[in-house]
């Protein structure tokens, strides 16, 4: 696989990293297109297969571990895999795009570590630990069981920050979207 750049960012889920790259893929000066993870997780809410996922039943993705078709895969909880297609990241490498990622952690490094050299990866960092709480009871979307997994993880995830290339503090929202942008259009400057 070869290709354009190649984006990431991740965060314990509540830090933003999805309205930070809703808002990056808005800027048609950068030229990015989102890559869609596949996951064998339900749906949640008004979520439509081929636009927030590919969803797929646990033997369909594991299906495709076994065939490699996946650049990164990672279970994330119990029986709830994610991963990205090798054919998402080349379909969108065709169009001519650079390539951004809202991931998990694990699945970020990983893909950074096969592309170090196209790939910028980007931490967002939670005010704290409480105001993910906040933020995450807010959505209304989620048992607060799986609240707390999500808070147990965060902890685990904040302590890979320094892994990342960079790393945004998200307390502000405005100042952290600029910064963003700032960031990504400087690495598309760069050769890969």
């Amino acid at each position: 696989m070869k290709g354009g750049k190649l984006i990431i960012f991740s965060a314990p889920s509540g830090s933003g990293k999805t309205t930070i790259v809703r808002h990056l893929l808005e800027q048609s000066d950068l030229n990015l297109a989102f890559s869609i993870s596949a996951t064998s997780r339900p749906r949640r809410g008004k979520e439509k297969h081929g636009e927030h996922y590919y969803f797929m039943s646990l033997s369909e993705f594991k299906k495709h571990i076994k065939n490699d078709d996946f650049l990164e895969w990672e279970e994330v909880y119990r029986d709830n895999f994610y991963g990205t297609l090798k054919s998402e990241v080349e379909r969108l490498w065709a169009e001519g795009k650079n390539v951004i990622f809202d991931i998990d952690v694990v699945g970020g490094l990983r893909i950074k570590k096969k592309f170090p050299d196209q790939t910028l990866a980007v931490f967002v960092k939670p005010p704290s630990v409480d105001e993910l709480k906040i933020r995450l009871k807010k959505r209304s979307t989620e048992s607060d069981d799986k609240i707390n997994m999500r808070i147990a993880k965060a902890s685990v995830e904040l302590a890979t920050a320094p892994q990342f290339d960079r790393i945004i503090k998200n307390y502000d929202l405005d100042t952290a979207l600029k910064e963003a942008h700032d960031l990504v259009a400087d690495f598309l400057k760069t050769k890969a």
